[in-house]
């Protein structure tokens, strides 16, 4: 449950984010919630990233991502959104556009199945390759592709058999979705968060309870940035 100066500082960081697509600065913050420095916001900030509803990007000023929201705002909003690539599509009665929609794409090894739900046994060998559109992949790093299992992270829009692009690194922030590998040989998919010595790897689905190890248990694998559906 959020504090009266936490959602209040959430709904006004969504606002601006609706309005301008930049979050506001901590000096507009300040003003907007009528604190007297910028140290209270620090703490909000901070708060609000501990409970998952927001993330701070490195090296990135002013740089803050919803990921969700409560339902006095409306509801999960933010968080992973399987990145969507569209063509043109005429409407009805229209003819369609005869020039082709072309979308370059890359070749990523499928590294095997990652489980959402409890882990399973990591698996590191590429099983066969699917195409990837570039808009998907991040600017830098490696990249590769698992095939989910389990339904551990619906609510997060990842379902059963999803073809997931994670891209390579040891690295995550509070709230970053992440293929973790538990005690160097189970792997799984879940959305991570670090307490003090501890991580928490948590499901998007309140089936299945969440799991914490002590922090030299797990390893990051790499960072989910895409999605692929076959329907």
């Amino acid at each position: 449950m959020l504090t009266k100066k936490q959602l209040e500082l959430l709904e006004f960081i969504h606002k601006r984010m609706q309005q301008d697509s930049v979050p506001p600065s901590f000096d507009e913050m300040k003003i907007a919630l009528d604190l007297r420095s910028k140290s209270g916001i620090h703490r909000l900030i901070t708060a609000l990233e501990e409970r998952g509803f927001i993330r701070r990007l490195a090296h990135r000023a002013r740089a803050i991502e919803i990921i969700k929201l409560p339902d006095s705002l409306g509801g999960e909003v933010g968080g992973f959104q399987p990145k969507v690539i569209e063509g043109d599509k005429p409407e009805a009665g229209q003819p369609a556009n005869s020039d082709p929609v072309v979308i370059s794409a890359v070749e990523l090894p499928v590294m095997g199945r990652i489980a959402a739900g409890v882990p399973i046994e990591a698996i590191s060998q590429a099983s066969h390759q699917v195409a990837v559109p570039n808009q998907m992949l991040s600017a830098s790093g490696e990249h590769y592709a698992l095939e989910v299992r389990g339904d551990s992270m619906i609510d997060a829009g990842i379902n059963d058999g999803d073809v997931v692009v994670i891209r390579e690194t040891n690295t995550a922030d509070n709230g970053d979705i992440v293929v973790a590998l538990v005690e160097d040989h189970e792997a799984t998919l879940k959305r991570f968060h670090r307490h003090g010595h501890s991580i928490a790897l948590e499901a998007a689905n309140p089936a299945y309870e969440t799991r914490v190890y002590p922090s030299d248990k797990v390893k990051v694998q790499g960072r989910l940035v895409g999605l692929i559906r076959t329907y």
